[in-house]
This record gives C-alpha cells, structure tokens and sequence, in this order.
C-alpha cells in the first residue's frame, strides 16, 4: 500500500489551501477535475496567488475553500501544478460557524432553531458525528424523520464523500481506485471493506487477493477466516482462466494454487481440507460451478454448456438439397464468369456449405479460403434467387448475407474480398465492448452467416453468436486452427474441429507457394513443428539477419530505414515482437520506430505528452478497446492527424484525432489509454491482419513467450516480405514448442457426447401421437382370437 502512494507522490506530503475559483475540466464518469483555486496557504515552494490542482475529487463546489493534500509537479506545458491525492472542503471549527452552516441555502427547511438545537445535542463535532452514524440525529428533540433522512442524505453528498475518499486513500487505493470502489458501494464502502475487504476481490477490477488480503492484516482477519479462502479461492480461478485461457481448473491443481498462494501471504495460511470446504460453499453459492473434478467461473460454464445447445439447435435443422446438376452448372457458370478454376476440396468446401446447416472451412495461408469464401457467397445467391446488391435491400428486408470477423481489419479484409458489407462479431450482435460475460445481443437476422478468423474467437463470444442465430440461418465458420487461440478463454474452433461432429472441409492445396512465396512454405513447415534448412537462406521474399538481443533495436532501425527508403510507407511496413518489456521489447522498439519513421528532430512537428510516451502528428497507433459507436474497434490501426491543447479549443482539452482510413476519432486525454503507439505491435494484435512487409525479431531472451502457434501466426501476417532477425536457435526452441501451454476445455467432449446420445435418441425414438397409429395391434399376438379372452 505505501508502494503505491510513494508511486504517486513523494514521501514529505504537501498541502494546499484554496477558494474555487473555476472547473477547467471534469469528468462526471471517473471525477477527474482539474480547477483553479486561489491560495490562501501552503507549505509547498509556491508563491504564485493562484494555482492548478488536479486529481480525482467527488464533488466541487463554486467559491468554497478547500484543503488539498499531494505535491507540487511541473508539467511540461502547462507550468506548476497541484496534484492532489485527496480533497476536502474545510468545515467550520466553532460552535456559531456550524449553526451557521446547518442553517445555510445547503440545508433547505433546517433552520437557525433546529441547527442550534442539533449543535446542542451534538457539540461542535455534530457534522461528523452524523457522518459517522445518521441514528445519532434521533437524540436531537423534536427533530423529525425526515428532516434527518434530509440532514444526512445533504451532508453525505456534500461532505461525507469527501471523509470516505480519504479514508480509502488511507487504505492505500489510489485516487482512481478509490474512485471505482466509491462508485461500487457508495456511501457504504467504509463499513464493507472494514467487515470485508474480500468483497473488493469480486466487485473491482484492477484489485486482487494480495491487496485485499493487506487491508484484511490490517483489520484482524487472517488465516483460515472463510472469507478469505473464498476470495483466495477465486481469485485463483479466475487468473488461471483468463490468463492461460482454460475453460475451468481441475479441482486438485485449483486447491493447489491457493495453498501456494497462501504459504506465500504473512497473513496465514489453512489447511487442503478447510480450503475445500470452502470451495464447496461457494458452488452452493453460485460463485463457481463444479462438474466432476472440473471447477468452472459460472460464466464459462454456461457459455461451454450453452454453446453445445446452441450449435446441436443448429445441426438439426434440415440440410439444403440442390441437384447435383443444378450445382454444377452454376459453379460453371461461376468459373466462366470469374476466370478462376476451383480445385476438387474447393468444390467440395462450396457444396458442403451450401448443402449444411453449419460447416467449417479450414486451412493455412495461401490455400485459397478467400476464394472458397467468395465461391459460397456468389453461389448462395445465384442458388437462391438473390440479388447481392445490398443496394435493393431495406429495414424490411434486411441483407440475406452477413459476414462478419472478432476485428475490424479481418472485417475489412473480408469486405474488400467480397465486395459486401461486413462487420465485428460485437457489432453485428449490438455490443459496445463494455458489457458482461453472460450480457445478451440483439438476433441477428438473415439466411447466410458466415464468419472469419474463427481462431480468434473466446468462449465467452462465440456462446452469444450462436445464441443469436435463428433457427433457419445457415452458418460458416473460416479460420486457421494452427494460429494462436483466441485471448479470451477457450479454443473454439479447435475444439469444434476435434469433436468431429461439425461437417468440415480442409484446403491442403497450396496456391500462393505455386506463385513463388517462400513465405507460405515457411509457414506450413512451421506449422509441421520442422525449420527448413534455408531458414537463414536469402529468398526473393524473405531473409534472415543474425543478431543479439541488444542488436534488435539497431537492426530494426536500419531495416525500417531501407524500406522507407524505397518507398514504402509506415503504414506498410510492420514489426511484430512476442513480449512488451526487454530491450527487445515492443515498447522499445515503438521508441526507435518513431525516431525512425516520424522524427521530430527540429521540433516543428505537435507533440503531446501522455506519462513516458510522446504522441505526435504521423505516429502510427492501434486502438486496445472496442468503441461501436465510434466506428474503431480493438486491433485497428489509425494514423494521428491532428492534436489540439487545451488553450486552443473551447472545451479546453488536449485533444488526438486519430483516423482509421478516413473515420476521424477525437481522443481526449482521459482517452487516451485506449491507444498505443503501433510501429511494433504484439503478435496477438496482428491476428487478422496483414502487411507488406512484417519484420519479425526472435530471440532467446523471448524464451517464456516462444511458441509454434506464435511464429506460424506472425509469419502468416507477412504478404509480400518477411524479414527474420535474431538467434537461428531461438526459432528451433519455439517451433519445438507447441504442448506445454494446451488450454483446458471440455467443448469437444461435450459435443461429440452430445452428437452420441441424439443420434441414440433417433434410434430409439418414442411413440409420437402421429405414429403409434400406424402400429399393428395384432405385433405378437398370432393365433390368438377374442374367445381366448372370454375364456380368461
């Protein structure tokens, strides 16, 4: 807890004393203000009659003083300024001067007699002790009900938030923590953290066991108290779920985990019996569901389970049927029309999508899946009777193709490939990026869905796509399960490819390679776990540079510089790095990229500064978050075109325009930890994409981070150039990786025990009201006649 506050401020504490004088900037969202006061006293080096005070405060109110407590900071462009940790109005301190204030235009219908009576019965402390408990206000004599329900409602809302900010900055929660714990519980959030501070675990993001278990030291609940268990217990579950991307965490390795957890805290430990007595409570509670030895957070479980539902819904629907004849002349006629000749598995991929009502089409790079893609859409329409000009369509009769992808770029590379619309998986269902795990989309409506880079979708995404589609839409699913999985927990396509029961189609046929691309070669070599012996052999398309790790940096430099130097824009060129932090890493390497590629050596060019980074007109960044209505989505890549500071505009705001291939998007600076620089990019961000040239750094000292699936996901993003560099040795580590990080789900299972038990179901069907009058009544009663009966 001390860490954190000496991160913000230095240790020897300043205060500021002040009256308002104007709000230059707030955000109702998250409080941050920033406001002019003028000063009546301080013990910080400042002389000025006036100053800037920034921070996160609950309420400010015009012309009040105010005590501010935090340091004095330069910044860069707008001088010296006050950054304060906490805010406070100052209160009267004498008998006459809380009168005063109870009987003010605050306190509406309490006046001079009820506030002298109050401060009788109170003393001079009256305000906080009423804070500290509303039931004091019944001592008070002829003071009714509801002029204390007002008194203390009016007094929280001015006063009492200020105390609660202040004392969950003496728990050690930063300004915005403290905030986003506020806005959880209110005028609650002192009395829950001091009866349970475990809560926090569950209900704050960016709050885990090892903070709460700090405060929970500090209030005497330690060891076996159930509590904690229980927020140690899934806390774990829920970093190994989403950090690892398992669907659920055996029971014993679960068990495990917290015991470690435990062992390392001083606040005590417990015993593998009373932890799983615990873990036993919180499924009777609903806070994790169990299913053998497989313990799930509940929202995983319903997504695995109800994704099983939801695509076996779709699988009994009835097949398309089209004469052979009838598809084989179109498909002619298609080939005529296009100039492309499609290969046997191509046909195959083009009739098994058009005859099922659900299908996967898989393959590498190169094998031709875009114009598989392309072959479905033109043939469902001429098969159909439909018209692909979106043009002729309207609200009442909504385009009968949807294509859609999890990015806005692979949804973009979708559009130009087929010449229609296509959208975000989120946007399609009508979600902002915001919501929950278990929240619902809108149906999607039509009759052909089909989806692209199914690889990266979660667990989680794919259960609200397939609940959202009706019962007579046909479904597509496109993607390459070699690449990485998706960031999100689960494996989707993998396992439905595994489970066996989907119809699918795989395309072997290499196209691109026949072109000439040593690139595509590359890639199914490393996708068979061997590294071909002109791995560091310069190729027309690819080459290697042998290098160190502290070499990176300058190889990179001087590869950008030659490319840029023939022509190729920054948007062309892309580097891609597995790990963040190093002197190899991404943040690094954005460093040089920028000096490199949008200098800013005579100072001409606007910069604005935003913590350690510097983001200046022609930087290249990639947005982290989905934001629908802004039309940007997690993974697109846009170029800063305009910033503005705060002097120059009326809202008085640094502002980043940022445009993403013409859609201009206004980031002001609370906004702007939804960009990052993006001349090097993570190879998770790069999925569903693709450059001209990709230059790809491997080396040793990305150990922890090198796998198959990584590289054969980063060579694949390369269409035209690739360019290697680092140790020969380390792509030999992580191709040879490729099982130690296999991610635990039982999709697969449940499908193909699902698929097992229907097709039982068929087999043994039960008498319906249609047909067990089709049943002869005489089945195994030969010889026997109605005088039989009457003898019996």
């Amino acid at each position: 807890m001390a860490q954190e506050k000496r991160g913000l401020f230095i240790e020897d504490e300043q205060f500021l004393k002040g009256r308002h004088i104007v709000t230059i900037f707030r955000n109702d969202e998250n409080f941050y203000t920033v406001l002019r006061v003028r000063v009546t006293e301080t013990d910080g080096n400042y002389e000025e009659k006036e100053a800037v005070v920034t921070g996160y405060f609950p309420a400010v109110h015009e012309h009040e003083m105010y005590v501010f407590s935090g340091v004095f900071k330069d910044h860069p462009r707008f001088g010296r300024q006050f950054i304060a940790r906490t805010a406070q109005k100052e209160m009267p301190q004498t008998k006459q001067g809380v009168i005063a204030y109870l009987s003010g235009d605050l306190f509406k219908g309490i006046g001079k007699k009820t506030a002298e009576s109050i401060v009788e019965t109170l003393g001079e402390q009256a305000i906080s002790k009423i804070i500290a408990d509303k039931n004091c206000l019944k001592k008070v004599p002829k003071l009714s009900g509801e002029k204390a329900q007002f008194l203390y409602e009016t007094l929280m809302k001015h006063q009492g938030l200020e105390q609660i900010m202040i004392a969950l900055n003496d728990f050690g929660f930063g300004p915005q923590l403290a905030m986003k714990i506020y806005q959880m519980y209110y005028d609650e959030s002192l009395s829950i953290i001091q009866e349970n501070p475990y809560r926090l675990v569950e209900d704050i993001e960016g709050i885990g066991f090892i903070r709460a278990d700090e405060i929970g030291a500090k209030i005497g609940i330690s060891g076996a108290h159930p509590d904690r268990l229980k927020a140690a217990i899934l806390y774990s579950l829920e970093l190994q779920c989403l950090q690892d991307g398992h669907c659920y965490v055996e029971a014993d390795s679960l068990l495990k985990h917290v015991k470690e957890l435990l062992d390392k805290s001083a606040n005590g430990t417990a015993e593998f019996d009373i932890i799983a007595k615990r873990l036993i409570e919180l499924e009777e509670e609903g806070k994790v569901s169990g299913e053998e030895k497989r313990i799930y957070m509940p929202s995983l479980y319903f997504s695995e389970k109800g994704l099983v539902t939801n695509i076996q819904r779709v699988l009994d629907q009835e097949e398309q049927s089209f004469p052979e004849s009838e598809f084989l002349l179109a498909l002619g006629d298609l080939e005529d029309r296009t100039g492309i000749a499609y290969a046997p598995s191509q046909k195959q991929a083009i009739q098994t999508a058009l005859s099922s009502p659900l299908m996967i089409l898989t393959g590498g790079p190169g094998t031709g899946k875009t114009t598989v893609i392309k072959g479905i859409v033109e043939l469902y329409g001429e098969l159909h009777g439909l018209s692909l000009d979106p043009k002729q369509y309207d609200k009442e009769e909504p385009f009968p193709i949807k294509l859609c992808a999890p990015t806005g770029r692979a949804a973009k590379r979708m559009m130009e490939s087929t010449g229609l619309p296509a959208v975000t998986i989120h946007r399609l269902l009508g979600f902002n990026g915001q919501e929950e795990p278990d929240e619902e989309g809108k149906e999607i409506t039509g009759r052909l869905l089909i989806v692209d880079e199914m690889s990266m979708v979660d667990i989680w995404l794919a259960h609200q796509l397939f609940k959202a589609v009706p019962d007579d839409m046909q479904i597509v699913l496109v993607g390459d399960e070699d690449q990485l999985p998706s960031v999100g927990p689960g494996q989707v396509l993998k396992d439905m490819l595994a489970s066996g029961v989907i119809p699918s189609v795989r395309l072997t046929d290499i196209y691109r390679q026949e072109e000439g691309s040593s690139i595509i070669s590359l890639a199914h070599s490393i996708k068979d776990g061997h590294v071909p012996e002109t791995l560091t052999h310069p190729q027309k398309d690819r080459s290697f540079i042998r290098c160190r790790t502290e070499q990176i940096p300058e190889v990179i430099e001087k590869v950008v510089k030659n490319a840029a130097g023939k022509g190729y824009e920054p948007r062309d060129i892309q580097v891609l790095a597995p790990m963040y932090k190093g002197p190899a890493g991404i943040d690094k390497l954005n460093e040089v990229l920028q000096t490199v590629l949008n200098p800013n050596e005579d100072g001409r060019r606007k910069e604005l500064q935003f913590g350690t980074v510097k983001y200046r007109i022609g930087d290249k960044v990639l947005q982290l978050v989905n934001q629908p209505e802004q039309q940007v989505f997690n993974g697109d890549i846009g170029e800063i075109i305009s910033i503005f500071f705060a002097k120059e505009n009326t809202e008085k705001e640094d502002m980043v325009i940022v445009s993403y291939e013409g859609n201009e998007v206004t980031y002001t600076r609370n906004d702007l930890n939804q960009i990052t620089h993006a001349f090097c990019c993570s190879i998770h961000k790069s999925q569903g994409s693709e450059f001209p040239i990709v230059i790809l750094p491997v080396v040793k000292s990305y150990y922890r981070m090198l796998r198959r699936n990584l590289l054969y996901t980063a060579i694949t993003r390369s269409k035209q150039f690739l360019i290697l560099c680092g140790e020969e040795e380390a792509f030999h580590i992580g191709i040879a990786r490729n099982d130690d990080l296999i991610r635990k789900t039982a999709l697969a299972q449940r499908l193909a025990v699902y698929d097992e038990k229907e097709a039982e179901h068929r087999e043994a069907e039960k008498l319906t009201e249609d047909s067990w009058m089709n049943i002869d009544p005489m089945i195994g009663m030969e010889g026997i006649t109605p005088y039989d009966f009457m003898r019996a």
